[in-house]
């Protein structure tokens, strides 16, 4: 497995809608091993291939040590109307969180790493990661979650970082 160079804000493939994963083969699962030891890296709980430059609708989350789940072409079916607050951050864009609201649970569908369907409904953290992640897939950055005044906050302090 290999650690893969992560793509950095403001790099404008994190704003660029991902494309279909249409082969299940040994590419995808080494794609997804090589995610998952760049998360580990980064370090961070969730990333997904356009993290890296590849823009294919590949998600792995690690919520917890050796529980990894892969997600292919995962799509949000169901969103709660109720909602939640919980801080985000990105690998690609290291250092700096902030709260973002979001459903409180959702239903998605998806396909594994051999390319059967999968259902799953989820609420809480995980239900977080699939909404943070899938906008991701869907070329929306975190930040674009936030108001203007904190973006801009939050922008500020990784610029500051990133001098320091």
């Amino acid at each position: 497995m290999t650690v893969l160079p992560i793509v950095r804000f403001p790099d404008p493939r994190l704003r660029a809608v991902a494309e279909p994963v249409e082969h299940f083969d040994a590419d995808l699962r080494r794609l997804a091993n090589n995610l998952l030891e760049t998360m580990r890296a980064a370090p961070g709980v969730g990333i997904t291939a356009p993290h890296v430059g590849v823009m294919l609708r590949l998600v792995v989350l690690e919520l917890s040590p050796g529980e990894v789940r892969s997600y292919v072409n995962p799509t949000l079916l169901w969103l709660s109307p109720e909602t939640s607050r919980a801080t985000e951050g990105s690998v690609s864009m290291p250092g700096v969180t902030e709260e973002v609201e979001r459903a409180a649970r959702v239903r998605l569908s998806y396909r594994d790493l051999d390319g059967a369907e999968h259902a799953e409904e989820a609420d809480g953290f995980l239900a977080v990661c699939h909404q943070h992640e899938i906008d991701q897939l869907d070329g929306i950055f975190w930040l674009q979650r936030l108001s203007r005044l904190k973006r801009e906050r939050v922008i500020s302090r990784y610029g500051k970082l990133q001098r320091s």
